[in-house]
């Protein structure tokens, strides 16, 4: 569900989720929203069905320690055939019946050795290039597109091995702002100063642009029949292995393979080419969790630079060490830290913020509340009677509006569209609700 959604509406989404008391069955590879949301986790590994009860976190320690336990029990196991094995291969053609037993364990070990886990994982181990010390500056850059502003009078000047994430609600111009950079886009006014030891990997939102009749192996052999790793050197066919794509996988044709698989090649066709400066637009979209965990283990270690559009906030705090918050009309924050820290740090400052108005109510409400004690109690002007009358119709129907949205988005039947606008309107009416609430119990105390 958290595919392509924003990150204001995707939190909106889990905190909607998380308070309500619908069940839930979901596939997602956003590992926040499983952690905060989901109470119970089913796994499907190697044809098998694993049920865990828990989040997220609860569901990693469990799995660890089932998949500690097989590897401990093949272990036993393979030691145990090699033995047999030996035994078997001593014994004269013509065996014994009484040996027949041990035969038919030995036979029933092999199996087990045989299709026992397999450690088979996505390896990311290409080099970058040598990256000087100038990366690029940006120097007053301004787009718009119509009324519509993406930058005004940026100015930026990117470090080397810099790792920068991209967050902002969809709209405001992240992916332009990158497209800019990479000169797919010029600007309105200012321009980018780009190194000239930079060479960019750009994987993009709409980048699957196979063709769909051409083998596996073809893509990537066009781009290069040897890949240098850094003093190793492999073929196209042991590198797309490094991928987990198997010989047989390496000639089917791509409209064969799944969504995940297209983005995975994808993957291998960007860092084939050995880039210094990654620069990733929604790269967790269609990548399981474990290749995820791999990408983020490769980006912790990369040796060059990286900026990271995304809306998986578990993604961002992994790989990013600031931020840049696109926030609408051309304003472009920089935060000194990954994601987690910069919702942290804005909800500090809302708190603070609404202590700051309350603080100031009660200054205003003292000297009346002062006078009150003296004076007989207020009673309601006639234009306040009628504001509570009002309100005290308002008040109902705006409750039984949101319960209805309530009823529509937990039907299954809404376009993304329109799920989107309930939703939004979801969020009207409780700002209205606490506000309506709020001025109607003022007016309550003087009835």
């Amino acid at each position: 569900p958290t595919n392509h959604l924003d990150l204001e509406m995707t939190e909106w989404l889990e905190e909607y989720l998380s308070r309500s008391t619908l069940s839930l069955l979901m596939v997602t590879h956003d590992r926040y929203f499983l952690n905060r949301v989901c109470t119970d986790i089913l796994e499907i590994d190697n044809r098998k069905l694993y049920a865990y009860k828990g989040n997220y976190n609860y569901y990693l320690e469990k799995r660890q320690e089932r998949i500690d336990a097989q590897n401990k029990d093949l272990e036993k196991a393979n030691n145990l055939y090699r033995k047999e094995l030996e035994w078997m291969r001593r014994q004269p053609q013509a065996r014994a019946t009484k040996a027949q037993a041990r035969i038919d364990t030995f036979h029933e070990l092999e199996n087990k050795v045989q299709t026992g886990p397999k450690s088979s994982a996505l390896q990311l181990e290409v080099k970058a290039s040598y990256i000087g010390n100038k990366i690029f500056e940006a120097q007053n850059v301004s787009k718009c597109f119509g009324d519509v502003k993406i930058v005004e009078n940026f100015n930026y000047v990117f470090s080397r091995y810099e790792k920068l994430g991209i967050v902002g609600n969809n709209g405001t111009g992240k992916s332009t702002f990158i497209r800019m950079l990479i000169g797919d886009i010029a600007p309105d006014a200012g321009s980018f100063d780009v190194g000239e030891t930079v060479n960019f990997g750009y994987y993009s939102q709409s980048g699957l642009a196979f063709d769909e009749n051409q083998k596996v192996i073809d893509i990537v052999q066009e781009i290069a029949e040897v890949i240098d790793l850094g003093g190793r050197k492999l073929t196209a066919s042991q590198f797309l292995q490094h991928f987990l794509f198997t010989p047989e996988k390496q000639h089917d044709f791509v409209h064969k393979l799944s969504g995940g698989e297209k983005r995975r090649l994808y993957l291998c066709t960007v860092l084939i080419k050995n880039p210094n400066f990654l620069v990733l637009d929604e790269p967790t979209n269609d990548l399981d969790i474990i290749t995820l965990n791999i990408l983020e283990e490769y980006l912790a270690a990369f040796k060059g630079c990286v900026i990271v559009v995304s809306h998986d906030r578990y993604f961002m705090d992994k790989t990013v060490d600031h931020i840049f918050v696109f926030k609408g009309n051309g304003e472009i924050k920089d935060f000194p830290g990954n994601y987690t820290q910069y919702r942290e740090a804005e909800s500090g400052k809302l708190k603070i913020e609404n202590e700051k108005r309350n603080e100031e109510k009660q200054i205003v409400k003292s000297p009346r509340s002062a006078s009150t004690s003296e004076n007989p109690k207020k009673k309601l002007s006639f234009k306040e009677q009628r504001e509570w009358e009002t309100l005290d119709r308002e008040i109902p129907l705006l409750e039984a509006e949101q319960q209805q949205l309530e009823q529509e988005l937990s039907g299954g039947n809404l376009s993304s569209e329109e799920l989107l606008e309930k939703s939004r309107r979801i969020s009207e009416i409780m700002e209205a609700l606490d506000e309506k609430s709020m001025r109607w119990l003022e007016l309550s105390e003087y009835l």
